[in-house]
């Protein structure tokens, strides 16, 4: 069958296919591309912490040590070893390449990320983050994969093409990432090695195909099959032009994001790359029990943090660093209370970093607050919802309309200050930038009752408790307030004794506060 009559006659289904001996699937419908400004060349590098990243050994609560110590003895890591971002914050000793992001104004660390109704299942956690979905909703579609199912229609047919001659989306070093699942297929290509990449021999079909589910499969494997071969040239191409091949790191993650930084630097368009870093399910020796600055945990942040600044290193050499940033996230963080194997169990939100030239650095948020009775399965409580962080990445830096957003991604999100020193837009005036609000409760330990104290602006507000593990209890305020001090009695007579998170959130900022209950 000859090459246009074979892109003529394919049809969009899904079916795996290998490359470089990872399945894909290669066929998908639209793009969010033309959603974005046309002049709009920001990359996307995301790396997937899979397993369960624990926060609090990576991003030190240093104001909280003293109760972090009853519940975590085992594993904490030594306060005067930590790598001091504040007087309040310090990073995991291991992670100096991401200080020095830091010290440069190239990071910035997201204080418990996470959603509401915390999910504690690997695989359920993880579609939650790549789907963008909330914890009681199912969506079999990725973030991302919902922006390119918007404006070609056409596709796979007559792509790749002059005005979209590279994969949307890449993943290299394992199987397609969800975050670009589409309603039918997913809309990114996953490579190893792109020096090996090589051509799959096209057969010569010449009969007619028919009109059954077996001719529909033939013409979808077909059609991949034509894909991967012209994208294979691309890549293979732009790693050539970027490069080529730069000798092996010791250090796995860096070795694939050379790859991206490679493949970019060879003028590849393609906006989205996701790389992924596994290990971090450390239920058991997730540390030295008589060093805890070593093991498990430690040898992954080293290379997390040598990997993104050596990547961040390798974009400036290129002079590509205003056109990149990267993501980390996982699934959820840990427990705060150690287990009884040098190790710690599923558990809420964790620390998110994004870095680049373009980044503002500081923090977002607050460290955790740690009780001085932590509860067995307690984990940290969410200040930042994850889809804030997407919401603002796709706005400030993929330049998307917030009311797009908001359709495809949740109507309530949060806009962070994340890009700095880059065109950006804004759902807000810089003058009614807020990014704090005040919040306290008293008494707290509360027996019958509570009173919540906050301050605002003329803005609309939600105020809602969770127990100790994330769950919603109930929301206990929403509407509009005018500027200025409120008080809010909170009733706490029916709640079991144990550990509550109030969390108070406006148009552009959040804070929560623990809350323990006596009665």
């Amino acid at each position: 069958m000859k090459r246009r009559s074979f892109l003529q006659t394919s049809a969009a289904l899904s079916a795996p296919i290998l490359i470089n001996g990872i399945p894909i699937n290669a066929v998908a419908r639209n793009s969010f591309l033309d959603f974005v400004n046309p002049d709009n060349d920001k990359i996307l590098v995301l790396i997937q912490l899979s397993g369960g990243s624990d926060g609090l050994n990576c991003v030190l609560p240093l104001d909280q040590y003293s109760n972090l110590d009853k519940a975590r003895n085992k594993i904490i890591i030594k306060e005067s070893l930590g790598l001091k971002l504040s007087d309040k914050t310090a990073l995991h000793p291991s992670m100096s390449d991401v200080k020095s992001l830091y010290d440069s104004g190239n990071l910035s660390l997201i204080h418990s990320v996470g959603y509401p109704n915390q999910n504690r299942s690997h695989f359920r956690s993880t579609d939650i983050w790549t789907s963008g979905s909330a914890a009681d909703k199912v969506i079999t579609t990725g973030w991302l994969g919902r922006y390119y199912d918007s404006m070609h229609p056409s596709y796979p047919t007559g792509y790749p093409n002059s005005s979209n001659p590279d994969p949307l989306a890449i993943t290299v070093g394992g199987g397609v990432s969800q975050t670009c699942q589409g309603p039918v297929v997913n809309f990114s290509l996953a490579i190893n090695n792109p020096d090996i990449l090589a051509p799959i021999p096209e057969s010569e079909i010449n009969t007619s195909i028919p009109n059954t589910n077996y001719g529909k499969e033939l013409r979808y494997i077909m059609t991949t099959l034509q894909q991967y071969n012209d994208y294979s040239d691309v890549i293979k191409n732009g790693y050539g032009l970027g490069g080529g091949t730069i000798p092996a790191t010791g250090n796995a993650l860096l070795d694939r994001l050379n790859i991206v930084a490679q493949l970019i630097n060879g003028g590849m368009k393609t906006k989205v790359y996701v790389v992924n870093l596994n290990g971090f399910d450390t239920h058991s020796n997730q540390c030295d029990p008589d060093d805890h600055e070593l093991g498990t945990q430690a040898d992954l942040l080293s290379q997390l943090s040598g990997a993104m600044k050596g990547f961040q290193d390798l974009l400036i050499k290129y002079n590509l660093d205003k056109r990149v940033i990267g993501m980390t996230f996982s699934e959820f963080g840990r427990r705060i209370k150690a287990n009884d194997s040098t190790g710690t169990d599923h558990g809420s939100a964790a620390p998110l970093f994004l870095f680049g030239s373009c980044i503002k650095g500081g923090m977002i948020g607050q460290n955790p607050t740690i009780s001085d009775n932590v509860g067995n399965d307690e984990g940290v409580a969410m200040q930042n919802d994850f889809r804030s962080v997407y919401a603002s990445l796709l706005i400030d830096w993929f330049q998307l309309d917030s009311s797009l957003v908001k359709q495809l991604l949740y109507e309530d999100f949060q806009k962070l200050p994340i890009i700095e020193g880059c065109v950006t837009t804004s759902i807000l005036e810089d003058s009614q930038r807020d990014f704090s609000l005040n919040l306290s409760s008293s008494p707290n330990p509360a027996d019958q009752y509570t009173i919540l104290s906050f301050d605002t602006k003329d803005e609309f507000i939600r105020i809602k408790l969770y127990d100790s593990i994330g769950s919603e209890i109930k929301e206990v305020y929403s509407g509009n307030v005018g500027q200025g001090h409120h008080e809010l009695r909170l009733d706490t007579s029916s709640l079991h004794p144990g550990n509550y998170v109030v969390r108070i959130s406006s148009r552009t900022a959040q804070m929560t506060k623990l809350l323990s209950v006596l009665n």
